[in-house]
């Protein structure tokens, strides 16, 4: 039986929801996915006193940092934390009461001490990616200031608004507690699977006739950001072989099979067309009609022993190294076009070369071995030039190790890694 409005009351498609979102007794905000603030209501308004003008358009955390006065503030990096895994999982993230300091109005430079209690829910667009994130809070501030006097008061006695946060904070933490421990499960599920069908896709046939090749590939530690690198080995005509390594922009079970696909498709083109150039123009192409394969990198080498020459062409990704017998190191970065689908129409992609000599090493790796935040790239590239010196003489194995090793990321890196050593 549906369900019918009695005459004279509104139906559901004549709700006003902005003028409820506004009236919402809770503090609410939304978020864009650029973490862009695009809504506020007067509950939020009221708890930070700061106006809807003060705040809509701002990101957020430009508009709401830490406070510079306190050495130990931590409510940017966990508050950015939580709206990652938002982003990442498309599931609700309930926070643990934060100290989250809050700048004065009208005092430039000052900070109020503040204590919140946050959920970040996402909402869903119609291509199954999140629109909006709503971040909603509870200003606990009075609680947690009543409750330290009690501490050294012992003979006060809670009132009873402070009673129902108590009890509202102990439901939030049982929440929180229930909602972590089955997001670990899932996400150890996911990565599980995710890099078991990685490392079954990295199969090479080719690699095993190559003993002057080692390949590495290590997921990221702690972080869903797993299974979009790969590496690639492929025997040609005439005694050449073509080497490349690449990265797929997202996590998880997508992104490996994205990966896999990329990688098929860049081998195949390698073993048809003439060269690392033309090769790169087909996977484009192909990434064009793959969903999630736009923005992706690749960089392919091809090692003619008989001209002792190295072809290569690189799709956004960072440049390859040739070290040197004597332990200098050449980046070869004179044929970088943008990523997998950034144009709008076709461009050849160009391609050079340099010749190499018996006892030099050529290096292809993904950006997780060299990147670090809040640091340069070219510091990271300085970093793996000088660390490939030191490993002047090795084995491509034991090379690949040291190199790992004194890199610090032996036992893994935020961001995925793929590394091909090949001596020449």
């Amino acid at each position: 039986m549906g369900v019918t409005a009695s005459a004279g009351q509104p139906t559901v498609d004549q709700v006003d929801y902005a003028a409820l979102f506004a009236a919402t007794p809770s503090p609410y905000l939304v978020l864009s996915p650029s973490l862009m603030i695009v809504g506020v209501n007067q509950a939020y308004c009221r708890a930070t006193g700061r106006t809807g003008q003060d705040l809509l358009g701002q990101y957020i955390f430009a508009a709401f940092p830490d406070n510079p006065a306190d050495p130990q503030a931590n409510g940017v990096r966990n508050l950015s934390a939580s709206l990652e895994r938002v982003l990442a999982t498309r599931e609700p993230d309930t926070m643990a009461v934060q100290r989250y300091d809050i700048p004065v109005a009208g005092q430039p430079g000052a900070f109020e001490e503040r204590w919140w209690s946050p959920v970040n829910t996402p909402v869903i667009g119609s291509d199954g990616q999140v629109a909006w994130i709503i971040h909603r809070v509870e200003d606990v501030s009075a609680f947690v200031h009543a409750r330290r006097q009690r501490q050294r008061d012992t003979t006060a006695t809670p009132s009873q608004r402070e009673e129902g946060m108590e009890a509202e904070l102990y439901a939030r933490a049982k929440e929180l507690e229930r909602l972590n421990g089955e997001l670990r499960r899932a996400h150890a599920r996911e990565r599980q699977v995710a890099i078991t069908l990685q490392e079954a896709m990295l199969h090479s046939p080719d690699l095993a006739r190559h003993s002057n090749v080692a390949v590495r590939y290590l997921p990221a530690i702690g972080s869903l950001n797993v299974c979009g690198d790969w590496y690639d080995t492929a025997d040609l005509a005439d005694g050449r072989f073509a080497v490349a390594v690449g990265d797929v922009v997202g996590h998880g079970l997508e992104a490996a099979t994205v990966m896999g696909m990329l990688r098929s498709a860049l081998s195949a083109a390698s073993r048809a067309v003439a060269g690392p150039a033309q090769a790169l123009e087909i996977l484009g192409l192909y990434a064009r009609s793959v969903d999630g394969a736009l923005a992706a990198t690749a960089v392919t080498a091809l090692i003619d022993a008989r001209s002792q020459l190295i072809i290569y062409s690189s799709a956004g990704h960072p440049p390859p190294v040739v070290m040197r017998r004597d332990g200098t190191c050449e980046l070869l970065d004179r044929a970088t076009d943008p990523p997998l689908g950034a144009r709008p129409a076709h461009v050849p992609r160009p391609q050079a070369g340099t010749a190499y000599h018996p006892g030099d090493v050529l290096v292809l790796y993904t950006d997780g071995l060299i990147e670090r935040r809040d640091e340069d790239i070219d510091t990271g590239l300085q970093r793996l030039t000088d660390t490939l010196a030191q490993c002047r003489g090795l084995s491509p194995q034991r090379l690949a190790d040291s190199l790992l090793a004194r890199l610090g990321v032996s036992h893994g890196a935020r961001d995925d890694i793929a590394l091909v050593v090949v001596a020449l």
